[in-house]
Formats: structure tokens, sequence, C-alpha cells
């Protein structure tokens, strides 16, 4: 138990950077990656708590919001880049 609340400790250290870097970011392909660690380190503080918890659910929502923050990140890059390839 006690790797699983340095994990979590972790992951929250990691969502305030990334909102700090979201805030003070310089162009937007910063404020990009860092909404990609902001979202992937959420999932990851999701599927901890699920195992912490030991809740059988919190995978099917934990594979369910990686693939939607997948898309969104291919989404977002694709944007950034004016739709070329």
């Amino acid at each position: 138990m006690i790797v699983l609340d340095i994990a979590i400790a972790a992951c929250g250290v990691a969502l305030l950077l990334s909102a700090w870097r979201i805030a003070i970011g310089p162009t937007r392909g910063d404020r990009a990656v860092a909404a990609d660690l902001l979202t992937f380190s959420l999932i990851g503080l999701i599927a901890l708590f699920g195992t912490r918890m030991a809740s059988v659910g919190t995978f099917d929502l934990v594979v369910i919001a990686t693939l939607v923050a997948f898309l969104a990140a291919v989404s977002l890059a694709r944007a950034l880049t004016g739709g070329r390839r």
C-alpha cells in the first residue's frame, strides 16, 4: 500500500506541474504536451485509486478514458499543424 501511496503522490505532483505549464506555457505546443500529461496523469490516478480500493469497474473507465485521450491528442496535434501531414 505504501507503493500505491507514493505513486498517487507522484501523479498528483505531475498533475500540478502540468497545470502550471498549461498556465504559463509560452507556445501552443507546450500547452498541448502539458494537456496530454495532465490527461494521462489523471487516468493514472483513476487507475491507482481503483487498485487501492480494489474496484473492478475502474478498469473499464481507464480503458475508455485512455482511448478518448489518445484520440484527443491526435486531433489536437492535427489542429496545431493546420491539417498538414
